[in-house]
């Protein structure tokens, strides 16, 4: 029997939970942390490294407190974080400003360059990310920073994932030569390639903006995947948490692949990671380059396969803006939506307004929505994007499947799903297939897994979902529905390519910006 913490830091909060390897989940606890936005610039999404760190802190002490279990008995703790998330930092490894949070979109300009860059030059890497850099990226967002902060960037030493910002702060380690790198964040979301000599070299980067000149090999440290340990926790921080110094703390991992495999992800599953964003999670034992995916990694989702990566860049965040217009809450507003049926709101919600993570990978799209009228009200609206949301994970799982990843089930992970039966009804009558929904949930199970790895719990990861992960139970949706989503989705598949290669909506939006 083992005892191990798992820690999920997600957009608002951390989750951390006492796992047991035989008794599975104990206790957890939440803490909540600012997200800072600027009305003037709804591109904007920053965070305190600082306030990230109290919440842990916060929820580490109430989780032991939920669970009933004494600190000094937890033998391993694991840690992941969303992505990519960047902080840059001085030669202490002290953050210069805050954390350039995924939904930071500041840098689409930048995002932009590179892809050209890539495109212009060759670079094999670009192929490897989809064929398109995103401005929720790592050397994007770190761009759009040394752009604008030239009187910072004389203390720039490097800049890290929010993953490995963290478990580099609970080790303790200071030298830029041994921070972990996150093989899973950095492949995903920076270009880090083995089989390409790591990151693209430094002349490209000089060709993107001389600025960059350099900053390759500042972005240093031990690349590994996390079934490898980082460090060991820090006495300062053993304290502060509550637990007993020294224990095993394992290289970080992005939350949605994480996530993944708390959900029981094999070969053949899809997880779709429903949250503030939507993550696609999917795994193999071969490595196949797909056209406008996130990016194909070996090791990232599981240490021993190839880890895929898709997903919409706005879901729970799209719901509840579509809430706060109406001076609503999403629960409120979800009030009767089972009584819905396909197409009956007349509207069909293109789900663009945090722009296209996947497949066009486009962050200047917008969001639209055909057909209103004057009766439509936030309901039909509300309804219309959680139909627009399957819609585009259909688009998504077509061009998975297109290029041949299995696609065998679908598996509906994370919070929303936990709480939505209409969604899961609807996606199971959009993708024309049962769609799976964890019996319980499963947010820092995932870093628990690896957590028990790194105290030697368990042999594999296979070993420990069959110990830990919960089962299933299985969304159907009517005939009716599936043929009349059918209709519905060969007309949005028709506007999502069409106007998705429009410049109607950049256009829009730069007059805007203007």
């Amino acid at each position: 029997m083992a005892i191990v913490a798992g820690v999920d830091f997600g957009t608002l909060s951390v989750r951390v939970s006492i796992v047991d390897s035989e008794r599975g989940r104990l206790g957890s606890a939440t803490a909540d942390y600012p997200l800072h936005r600027r009305r003037e610039d709804p591109n904007h999404a920053t965070q305190s490294h600082g306030d990230q760190m109290r919440a842990l802190a916060e929820a580490t002490r109430g989780a032991l407190a939920a669970a009933g279990v004494e600190g000094a008995a937890v033998q391993a703790l694991a840690v992941d974080a969303t992505g990519s998330s960047v902080i840059p930092v001085d030669e202490s490894l002290q953050p210069i400003g805050d954390y350039y949070l995924w939904c930071d979109h500041r840098a689409w300009q930048e995002a932009l360059k590179i892809t050209e860059t890539a495109h212009r030059t060759h670079l094999k890497s670009i192929d490897w990310c989809g064929g398109a850099y995103s401005s929720e990226w790592g050397f994007s967002k770190l761009l759009h920073w040394l752009r604008h902060n030239p009187d910072q960037r004389s203390r720039f030493a490097t800049a890290l994932e929010n993953c490995d910002m963290v478990v580099a702060t609970l080790c303790g380690i200071k030298s830029l030569d041994e921070l972990p790198r996150s093989i899973c964040a950095m492949g995903h979301k920076w270009m880090w390639n083995e089989s390409l000599g790591g990151l693209p070299p430094n002349d490209f980067w000089v060709q993107v903006d001389p600025v960059l000149d350099g900053v390759r090999d500042r972005i240093k440290g031990r690349y590994r995947t996390s079934d490898t340990i980082a460090g060991e926790l820090s006495p300062e921080w053993a304290e502060k948490l509550g637990l007993r110094a020294g224990i095993p703390v394992p290289v970080g991992a992005l939350d949605a692949h994480w996530d993944a495999i708390g959900a029981g992800c094999k070969v053949g599953d899809v997880v779709n990671v429903v949250g503030t964003s939507t993550c696609m999670m999917a795994i193999s034992d071969t490595v196949t380059l797909i056209p406008g995916l996130c990016g194909v990694v070996a090791g990232s989702v599981h240490p021993g396969k190839a880890g895929y990566e898709a997903g919409l860049s706005a879901t729970g965040d799209l719901f509840s803006a579509i809430a706060q217009r109406a001076n609503s809450t999403v629960a409120a507003l979800s009030e009767g939506l089972e009584g819905y049926r396909p197409g009956q709101t007349g509207l069909l919600r293109l789900t663009w307004d945090n722009g296209d993570r996947t497949v066009l990978v486009n962050p200047e799209l917008t969001g639209v929505t055909f057909g209103w009228n004057l009766q439509s009200t936030a309901q039909d609206e509300l309804f219309a994007a959680i139909e627009g949301t399957a819609f585009h994970t259909r688009i998504i799982l077509e061009r998975m499947e297109e290029h041949g990843v299995p696609v065998r089930q679908v598996i509906n992970g994370g919070g929303i799903p936990q709480r939505s039966q209409v969604l899961n009804r609807v996606y199971a009558g959009v993708f024309g297939k049962p769609v799976l929904v964890p019996e319980r949930e499963v947010t820092s199970l995932g870093s628990a897994i690896f957590a028990f790895l790194a105290a030697g719990a368990f042999k594999s990861v296979e070993d420990a979902q069959a110990a830990l992960c919960p089962t299933y139970r299985t969304v159907e949706a009517p005939a009716a529905d599936v043929a009349r989503y059918q209709e519905l989705y060969e007309l949005y598949r028709e506007a999502y390519f069409s106007l998705g290669k429009s410049r109607m909506l950049p256009t829009l939006r730069r007059l805007a910006q203007a």
